[in-house]
């Protein structure tokens, strides 16, 4: 006879809302997000994870006991998923907005509870605030659903993350150390990059299914590399004067504005047009409303370091309907040597799998990795 094993899940109802409307996070910025038009994301990432998981469970069935919380973190998407009332423990109810300070109350209990593995949907902040009770006495996985999401207990994806919770629960994966970091979103929405080590955490390993924390990757000669980078774009565009360029953000994409004299923002998109810039910082609107107006676009992007998400991870504006808008051969992917030698595969984590599957689809993708030189990379899901 199996033995219940005992989840701990909770959803941060509020992770991810700011990426779409462009405030490149939700900290402390929910009044902001909503009067811009934000709509939640979590639940929907929580719930495509759960209806896989518990997919996983039919077919062979693992007796299981979720401790969560009322209502939308995490009680309403567990029951949505077809997880039995006698399944679950309710352990705390919020009234008002969740916070911080929830969180943390929460995982205590889920330690007083008896919790072997804390499943969570969010973003680092989310982890870091698991973290700040859990320590390394027992594994976190996280759902990724935050705008930016460095660290290393996330899977790939709600699937991948699920079908991680599931080898773990049966006993076929052990644990490894995962770093929590996270980035300050007051110096990241002023556009400077600060990413602070904050835990070392006990995740399930599974390193297929489980993204590596964001590495920063720079050699001698990536300047030289970034302007040939710069000069090739520059040839293929000055064929077409009424094409719409996107600029993703990121350092590399950054020396490609510089070298082209455009003042563009480092950690946002960016738009441009016969050389000029024709629109700054832009949020899935303004992207969508651009994108009418220019029968020719591309968008420029370069995958993060050593996770290798080219779309996901801080460029939530380029939302799935976005990416359909600009078309997925309209794609260029920049990166240098040094960095595609530390991030051997690229991923996508749109939000709509049909869509990661279509820009995943030939198993490889070409890169842009200096002048006239390009080379084929692994993409997986």
């Amino acid at each position: 006879m199996s033995v219940t094993r005992c989840i701990g899940f909770l959803i941060n109802p509020i992770a991810g809302m700011g990426g779409r409307v462009g405030l490149k996070g939700t900290d402390d910025m929910i009044d902001e997000a909503q009067s811009l038009g934000a709509q939640p994301i979590a639940q929907q990432r929580a719930a495509e994870a759960l209806n896989e998981l518990v997919s996983l469970l039919q077919a062979s069935p693992l007796p299981l006991h979720w401790l969560t919380c009322a209502g939308d973190m995490g009680e309403a998407v567990l029951k949505t998923a077809g997880v039995s009332q006698e399944a679950i423990e309710i352990v705390h109810a919020v009234t008002g907005q969740s916070s911080a300070k929830d969180t943390q109350l929460v995982v205590q209990r889920f330690l007083q509870h008896g919790a072997e593995l804390i499943v969570f949907c969010g973003g680092d902040g989310t982890a870091r605030d698991i973290c700040s009770i859990v320590e390394n006495k027992v594994p976190i996985l996280g759902i990724p659903s935050g705008v930016k999401m460095f660290s290393g207990v996330f899977g790939t994806n709600p699937v991948r993350s699920a079908q991680t919770i599931n080898a773990f629960l049966r006993n076929r994966l052990n644990t490894a150390q995962a770093e929590v970091l996270d980035l300050d979103e007051a110096s990241y929405r002023a556009g400077e990059w600060k990413v602070r080590l904050y835990h070392a955490a006990m995740t399930p390993f599974e390193p297929k299914h489980m993204q590596a924390a964001k590495a920063m990757i720079e050699n001698a000669d990536d300047a030289a590399v970034k302007d040939g980078i710069a000069e090739y774009l520059l040839e293929q565009f000055r064929h077409d004067s009424s094409m719409l360029v996107l600029l993703g953000a990121g350092s590399t994409v950054e020396s490609v504005a510089d070298r082209w004299g455009i003042g563009n923002t480092l950690l946002g998109i960016d738009a441009v047009v016969n050389g000029k810039l024709v629109g700054s910082d832009l949020n899935e609107q303004q992207l969508l409303e651009l994108l009418e107006k220019f029968k020719t676009r591309k968008l420029v992007l370069s995958p993060i370091g050593a996770q290798g998400f080219v779309l996901g991870r801080g460029n939530l504006q380029l939302s799935p309907a976005v990416v359909r808008a600009i078309g997925s051969r309209n794609i260029m992917v920049i990166a240098t040597p040094a960095k595609l030698a530390r991030t051997p595969v690229l991923r996508f984590d749109t939000g709509d799998a049909e869509l990661d599957r279509e820009l995943a689809a030939n198993g490889f993708i070409r890169v842009i990795t200096g002048y006239r030189r390009r080379r084929l990379v692994k993409t997986m899901l």
